[in-house]
């Protein structure tokens, strides 16, 4: 039996191609702004175009290979994309909830854990070192308004 081959980086390029023209489009319902006096249009479209060009870069890399099939393949890594998943999730709640420590916590170490290499130990010491790294981006340096912790 054959199965039909396709060439992933070919379309995920097309595919991120699409995405970053979709954000630059609809960003421009935004006033833009220059460099020096940014609007809120402007990071949408700067990520847009940047998220466009990179994916034409895969793309036209991956235009020249050859395809693969299904057989190919490796094994899907269901761990960690369950653990990435989790880690997003329990963000949104403890971010609520919580707060901005709690919640870089708990998606850095749980998105850890999503690689098997890594320890309880690693992703607990990676969690708090990102938990530090927030503080002093968002909480000092851009002074967010999150609450680095709350309840309720």
């Amino acid at each position: 039996m054959h199965r039909r081959s396709i060439n992933k980086d070919y379309y995920g390029g097309a595919l991120m191609v699409a995405l970053g023209l979709g954000a630059a489009m609809e960003s421009s319902h935004f006033h833009v702004g220059t460099l020096a006096h940014m609007g809120p249009g402007f990071f949408p479209a700067a990520v847009g175009g940047l998220l466009a060009v990179v994916g034409a870069m895969i793309a036209v890399g991956g235009s020249g290979r050859k395809n693969m099939s299904k057989a190919d393949d490796p094994p899907a890594e269901w761990r960690g994309w369950f653990c990435i998943l989790a880690g997003i999730a329990a963000f949104i709640l403890l971010g609520y909830y919580t707060g901005l420590l709690p919640a870089t916590f708990a998606i850095v170490f749980i998105s850890a854990l999503g690689d098997r290499q890594n320890s309880i130990n690693a992703a607990a010491v990676l969690a708090f070192a990102m938990c530090a790294v927030a503080y002093v981006i968002f909480h000092w340096a851009l002074q967010l308004q999150f609450p680095l912790l709350h309840w309720g």
